[in-house]
């Protein structure tokens, strides 16, 4: 081992067996972002005030709005990581395209399964797309900042070879100290953005539809290609032109996405 680094933490995987059952840490996290973003979605739209006197949804909407975004997240998350990270793989073993649980989800396919979804759903019911996309925006970080530090416990996506004091040997990275990057991304995607979105809030954003989910988008973006910069590439890609990365490109168009919607909320007049 490195002598300028610190062991990986001795972190059981699976917290619990429960007969043949095992429960993982890495699945609680996921499980802990997904409920603690779904009461915080139901205490904003239970708040008229925060809307500009009327709220766009009724938070029953929510528990199947939940269900529609869950879909779009495994759905999107998986169809991404095939086509943009490992197509020539599956394009040989297609039916290892369904074969989820070998691991293998893109989050900016998750991002895209996820707003589809959503738009199918508020359309269904009648609610302002935009609105319900600004739900989404503002409880998204609770999600990545579970998830990012699930990637840690799990020992997954680390980061390049460092020789930074905090830098980590993980167990399947060889002996070599990495950039713990999944906590980099935590901090930045999870809970810096968590807090540029509670400002939003508190700062009337959600009556103006559209100007949460733009902010998320620019704020996810930037913290993503920033992430980039500490973290190793996947091996089958490797880097890109320029010494970029696929996770650097594909958040471009999310920054500007996020850029146009934002600009295009600005100019309409807020809720009365």
């Amino acid at each position: 081992m490195p002598t300028l680094a610190l062991p990986f933490p001795a972190i059981d995987p699976v917290l619990v067996h429960v007969g043949p059952l095992a429960i993982r840490w890495y699945a609680l996290a996921y499980i802990a972002g997904l409920v603690l973003g779904w009461l915080y979605a139901r205490w904003l739209v239970a708040r008229p005030a925060l809307w500009g006197g009327t709220s766009p949804m009724r938070p029953q909407d929510l528990d199947d709005a939940l269900f529609w975004a869950t879909l779009g997240v495994i759905l999107g998350g998986r169809l991404g990581y095939v086509l943009f990270y490992n197509p020539a793989y599956f394009a040989a073993n297609p039916a290892d395209i369904v074969a989820v649980w070998k691991g293998g989800m893109s989050f900016h396919g998750g991002l895209a399964g996820t707003i589809v979804a959503l738009v199918l759903f508020a359309h269904a019911r009648g609610i302002r797309i935009f609105s319900l996309l600004d739900v989404a925006g503002v409880v998204a970080p609770l999600g990545l900042l579970f998830g990012r530090i699930a990637n840690f416990i799990n020992g997954e996506l680390w980061g390049r070879p460092a020789d930074v004091p905090w830098a980590v040997v993980f167990p399947t990275g060889g002996n070599v100290a990495r950039h713990p990057s999944q906590l980099y991304e935590a901090a930045l995607e999870g809970l810096v953005l968590f807090l540029v979105m509670l400002l939003v809030v508190r700062l009337g954003g959600l009556k103006r539809p559209g100007v949460a989910a733009g902010i998320f988008g620019i704020g996810y973006g930037l913290g993503r290609i920033t992430g980039e910069f500490f973290r190793e590439p996947d091996a089958q890609l490797g880097y890109l032109a320029f010494g970029t990365t696929m996770g650097m490109w594909l958040s471009v168009p999310v920054v500007l996405a996020g850029l146009a919607l934002l600009l295009y909320a600005l100019r309409r007049r807020p809720a009365p």
